[in-house]
């Protein structure tokens, strides 16, 4: 009789054990830039009908770039100086930490496919230009398609009837044009003494919510696999050939299943340069909780360009997620297994 109690109570201990585990694990979870509400709502379909991490985050991206999220995910949106849109798209398993990337890619309008393709199909990391759009089309996605359209054409014609202003050229001549552009004297360096460094001088000046953003996503699904995935046709107006921070993991976004994720936004050739969304997830590591994670890896960026303008999430692998701004006020968007629809988080 005793030894049967004596199981009884170990077998009502475990259960209790398990529903208090369960309880502190929020996932599936889908984490995303944004109000992207639809785009949230396919992810979120896609992990709790059984999807994959991975390719939740794939439906979810893509839901964006034929939604055409803000102009500035997909195709038709964000010309460059010749009236051209150009993609840029990643996706990273968490778990292997294989990664897939296209950037500047022309002529196909599905970029978080082709990114998979190339994580997939590829032992390389990243293909760009033509030849990630021949790849991509090999590999049986839709094109040769032009990407332009009549938004985007009619922006790009305002902006060189306005003499091409603004732009993201710097020390050139003529300034106020439309080029040709030729380099304004030769190129000097002196060295500089500390209080001399204003690298915030060029800040985000050209950077706005409709004319540079990424959508950039993390999925925990239901056991426990972590990924990300971005899309972006970056910035308006950008030189032909410009690659921002979307395809480049650790910068747009992260993810260790050991750990958690992080997504981000904004000023991409600033942020870049720091690659935000792989130092939160190693704040994490470190035993930071994501909220703190998050505002140091911005807070980094902030004392270098105080003027710089951006954005992340950060989520650990139990589900917990917060975010951190600089510049503009951010929303992103979350759905886990308490919540009946997404849910918006707005910080400022």
């Amino acid at each position: 009789m005793k030894k049967h109690l004596f199981l009884f109570t170990i077998l009502i201990f475990s259960k209790a054990l398990v529903n208090e585990v369960r309880a502190s694990l929020q996932y599936p979870v889908v984490v995303s830039t944004w109000p992207f509400l639809e785009a949230v709502r396919a992810a979120w379909n896609a992990v709790d009908g059984g999807f994959s991490a991975v390719d939740a985050v794939v439906e979810g991206c893509s839901a964006c770039e034929k939604l055409r999220c803000d102009g500035t995910v997909g195709p038709g949106g964000s010309p460059d100086e010749n009236g051209e849109t150009t993609l840029d798209a990643m996706v990273m398993d968490g778990v292997t930490m294989e990664v897939g990337a296209v950037a500047a890619m022309r002529y196909v309008p599905e970029g978080i496919k082709a990114a998979k393709l190339v994580l997939e199909y590829t032992k390389h990391t990243m293909l760009v230009g033509d030849q990630a759009s021949a790849f991509a089309i090999s590999m049986g996605l839709p094109g040769p398609t032009n990407l332009s359209s009549v938004e985007s054409i009619e922006k790009w014609t305002k902006w060189k009837d306005n003499s091409c202003q603004p732009n993201f050229r710097k020390n050139v001549i003529p300034r106020d044009s439309c080029g040709p552009f030729h380099p304004n004297g030769p190129s000097i360096r002196r060295c500089l003494m500390d209080n001399e460094l204003r690298p915030n001088e060029f800040g985000s000046v050209n950077v706005g919510l409709y004319s540079h953003d990424t959508i950039s996503m993390a999925v925990i699904d239901h056991i426990g696999r972590i990924a990300v995935g971005t899309s972006t046709n970056g910035a308006t107006f950008k030189i032909p050939g410009r690659v921002g921070d979307g395809p480049i993991a650790g910068s747009s976004a992260y993810a260790d299943g050991e750990v958690g994720a992080c997504g981000a936004t904004g000023d991409g050739d600033i942020m870049m340069r720091f690659l935000p969304c792989y130092q939160a997830v190693e704040n994490m590591r470190l035993g930071m909780e994501p909220k703190l994670a998050a505002k140091d890896a911005i807070a980094r960026i902030a004392r270098k360009y105080p003027n710089f303008i951006g954005a992340l999430f950060a989520v650990n692998r139990n589900g917990t997620h917060a975010g951190a701004c600089h510049g503009w006020t951010f929303q992103y968007s979350v759905r886990n297994p308490g919540m009946n629809d997404v849910k918006l988080l707005l910080l400022g």
